[in-house]
């Protein structure tokens, strides 16, 4: 089975039933990140329509100064999900500084609550890697997701020490950064994901398709000198350790074992 452990089917509007279709066809197991409350609604209908999809929770830096207030509303949408994400920190994309001290405390009340509940976080770093990795280190977390890295390589290497997964995805066919982070990236810490739709309509304008997976799947088998049957092989042996004996998670554990 595929993997791609990071996407937001939520955002799909009319497209979503072909998404759905090739999820099935390819057989790929996707974690739909939220943005907001409303975002992880549409994530958990989603996901009563087909059970490769996953929806988590999670308040995305972007969407943070709407929610900083009322963050206590959301507890119950935080207990209920398995994985908490999309969170983090953008200082890349958003230029207004006033809104940073927002983004951090959505951030930190996620990443306490992550400690409390053991889950594992699936993350946004843009721009703010160095901020990212003191919190997880103030917070002491365990498991998390690091999205799309595309940061610095100091920081990378440290977020690689302390045991983090990486999700390589669409951007590996045109960055040399990427490309470098790809081959340096330990096998056992190795994710794909698709960052769908928006990842490829970022990148070339075009909506993307879960299919895509396949593609990043080719090139990091070129990159890291090995076959895609071996990637594949390779990130779903890595998914499922990640959630090994996660209590959150045992349900998704059935769907990959024989």
């Amino acid at each position: 089975m595929l993997i791609d452990a990071h996407a937001h089917l939520d955002h799909y509007g009319a497209a979503l039933e072909a998404a759905l279709v090739e999820i099935r066809q390819q057989q790929i197991f996707t974690v739909s990140t939220a943005m907001d409350p409303p975002s992880y609604g549409r994530a958990r209908e989603i996901a009563e329509r087909c059970d490769l999809v996953l929806p988590t929770f999670g308040i995305h830096p972007w969407r943070a100064p709407a929610y900083v207030d009322r963050l206590a509303q959301y507890r119950t949408d935080i207990e209920r999900s398995p994985i908490l994400g999309e969170i983090g920190l953008d200082c890349r994309w958003v230029k207004d500084l006033s809104c940073h001290p927002a983004q951090r405390r959505v951030f930190e009340y996620f990443l306490a609550a992550a400690r409390e509940q053991g889950k594992i976080v699936n993350l946004h770093t843009a721009g703010a890697e160095a901020a990212v990795l003191q919190l997880l280190e103030r917070y002491d977390i365990q498991r998390a997701i690091i999205h799309w890295y595309a940061g610095p390589l100091d920081i990378f290497h440290a977020l690689v020490q302390r045991g983090y997964s990486f999700t390589i995805g669409v951007e590996v066919h045109s960055s040399a950064h990427i490309q470098a982070i790809a081959r340096a990236l330990p096998a056992s810490q190795l994710l794909t994901e698709t960052d769908n739709p928006g990842g490829a309509r970022w990148l070339t304008g075009e909506l993307g398709m879960p299919a895509l997976l396949r593609g990043v799947v080719r090139v990091l088998a070129a990159l890291r000198s090995t076959s895609e049957e071996a990637i594949a092989q390779t990130v779903q042996e890595n998914f499922v350790r990640l959630i090994q004996d996660d209590p959150w998670l045992e349900e998704v554990r059935g769907k990959f074992v024989p």
